[in-house]
């Protein structure tokens, strides 16, 4: 699988480690920023993230700011783009599972080193159902017409 990342500047500290998660379990992962700790705009990251992922057919994306809140809200203005707020392992999977998620997104203040490595294993792990939930996705789909705007 093929990942983008981007934070902001609170969740800086905690992309190195997330891009060494992502390698290790044999995935490609492009860094799309910030390149400090410095303060930026999380909307900024989220829409280069988003942007790269419905651009890339097929590929994933990983977020990260402070709480995961402002970062996913700003990816999923993006058309195409179904940036999942994840706490656990659980909520990661779930995500896929039932609503297809292409971004996985969570906050470096929220949730600690070996509970993103579980959130990544499940995301990567964890195929879209298809099924009932696919009329669903398609609903979510149609309501997102958003990104001229953005």
């Amino acid at each position: 699988m093929k990942f983008y990342i981007a934070t902001d500047h609170a969740g800086y500290a905690l992309k190195e480690f997330t891009k060494d998660i992502v390698r290790s379990l044999g995935h490609e992962i492009i860094d799309l920023g910030p390149d400090s700790a410095d303060r930026v705009d999380y909307p900024d990251f989220a829409k280069k993230c988003a942007n790269a992922v419905v651009e890339d057919k097929g590929s994933f994306g990983i977020l990260i700011c402070g709480t995961g809140i402002g970062i996913s809200i700003s990816a999923n203005k993006i058309k195409g783009v179904r940036a999942a707020l994840c706490h656990d392992a659980y909520t990661a999977s779930m995500s896929r599972a039932h609503n297809n998620a292409n971004i996985l997104a969570f906050g470096e203040r929220v949730v600690g080193r070996g509970v993103v490595e579980s959130m990544i294993e499940a995301f990567c792990n964890t195929p879209f159902e298809g099924g009932r939930h696919l009329n669903r996705v398609n609903k979510i789909e149609d309501g997102c017409n958003f990104g001229a705007n953005f």
